[in-house]
């Protein structure tokens, strides 16, 4: 029984600390550092003359629904005109994307006939580039108009070798499951970023929105799954920050339904596990003791020991219960059952069209830490590509 009282209460800490305990430990820790050090000091915009020269770069499969909408958001952007140059990196695209694109005298058309991926697109089109930032952006978000000037301020620190942007996820519709669930996911992944950010360095940056210096990219296998994340974080590897600039997003429309969500939370496990392997080096607290902390804590348990033991949780405490173990532990499995109980009335919900925001958190929870034993699979039939499904937008 002993045995069985350590394995449960570890994987209770597993659970508690992944999801909750750490977002509060880094907020303690940043108020810390602000209390020994100071707020950090307002950035200054430089003026026009001294921005440096940015490359506004989309990779694109078959996205002809979105180049106009993508194009006229572009051109809206608040950047001096002689020094933003925007390229589009056409991977194997069979639509009209290409053809739409040469309406745009501004842009750059990088085309590859052959699809290999976003990964490859990323190394076919950064290769060609000369500015000093480049900036990446998916075809589909909508970027607000002072982004670039957002983004560009972080370079001044050469400390800062990337910079994230951050994703707000919108539905055209009330009610639509997908959406919210998005939405409410990266509301707490954008809090958690910005205290990453001033503890030392947000753990990785979206591909929705981010920037580089450019001399800093290193080409990337062309089967990685998650291209923006591994490419930033080399980069912090490298001794460089992420810093993260949340007045400069990238907004897109959630997936279709949570069937099409499932096919994203998949890959993104998938690409979790991938690149926690790729990049285990950086678990090492005695290369970069802070570095090792946060992303191991933001990131690896996530998607690697917290899912398994949150399922181990069920049976443990099923046989401390009848084990007679304690109060405790009946009344932590009562709550279990409630917790599962309200996640399927949510699920069932769901299915039938309506909504309980109550009920849908622990109903969200579940079917993000499912997919996670979903992304096994997939990493093992995608490990050797780096295409995949779009999931659809709603």
């Amino acid at each position: 029984m002993a045995t069985l009282k350590i394995l449960f209460w570890i994987c209770i800490f597993l659970v508690v600390y992944t999801y909750v305990g750490y977002g509060v430990l880094l907020w303690l820790l940043v108020k810390l550092k602000r209390l020994f050090k100071g707020k950090p000091a307002p950035l200054t915009l430089p003026a026009d003359e001294d921005l440096p020269h940015v490359t506004f770069l989309i990779c694109a499969y078959n996205e002809q629904d979105v180049v106009d909408m993508k194009m006229e958001n572009t051109l809206q952007l608040d950047y001096p005109k002689n020094k933003l140059h925007i390229m589009w990196v056409t991977d194997g695209s069979t639509d009209e994307t290409n053809e739409r694109l040469k309406r745009y005298p501004e842009v750059e058309i990088v085309y590859s006939p052959e699809r290999r991926g976003k990964t490859a697109a990323l190394n076919h089109g950064i290769e060609q580039i000369s500015s000093e930032i480049t900036v990446m952006t998916d075809a589909n978000t909508l970027v607000n108009s002072e982004a670039l000037r957002n983004i560009v301020v972080h370079f001044q620190d050469p400390d800062v070798g990337c910079v994230a942007g951050e994703k707000r996820v919108m539905a055209r519709t009330d009610g639509e499951t997908a959406a919210q669930g998005e939405g409410l996911y990266w509301r707490y992944e954008s809090t958690l970023k910005r205290l990453d950010s001033e503890l030392y360095s947000t753990m990785g940056a979206a591909g929705e929105l981010n920037a580089i210096r450019t001399t800093l990219y290193k080409p990337m296998p062309e089967n990685a799954l998650l291209d923006d994340f591994v490419m930033s974080m080399r980069i912090v590897d490298r001794g460089f920050r992420i810093a993260y600039a949340p007045d400069a997003y990238a907004m897109e429309y959630g997936s279709a339904n949570l069937h099409e969500e499932s096919k994203r939370k998949r890959r993104i496990a998938a690409g979790g596990l991938q690149s926690s392997w790729w990049l285990r080096s950086m678990m090492n607290p005695f290369r970069h003791f802070t570095v090792a902390f946060q992303f191991v804590s933001h990131r690896v348990l996530r998607w690697t020991i917290t899912p398994f033991a949150l399922l181990a949780l069920i049976p443990i405490n099923v046989l401390l219960v009848f084990m007679n173990a304690g109060t405790i532990y009946t009344l932590i499995w009562a709550l279990q059952v409630l917790f599962y109980l309200a996640a399927l009335h949510g699920c069932y919900l769901e299915q039938h069209g309506k909504k309980n925001k109550w009920l849908y958190v622990p109903y969200y929870f579940l079917f993000m830490n499912l997919n996670v034993f979903y992304g096994i699979s997939y990493l093992k039939s995608h490990q050797h590509a780096g295409t995949w499904e779009k999931a659809k937008r709603a």
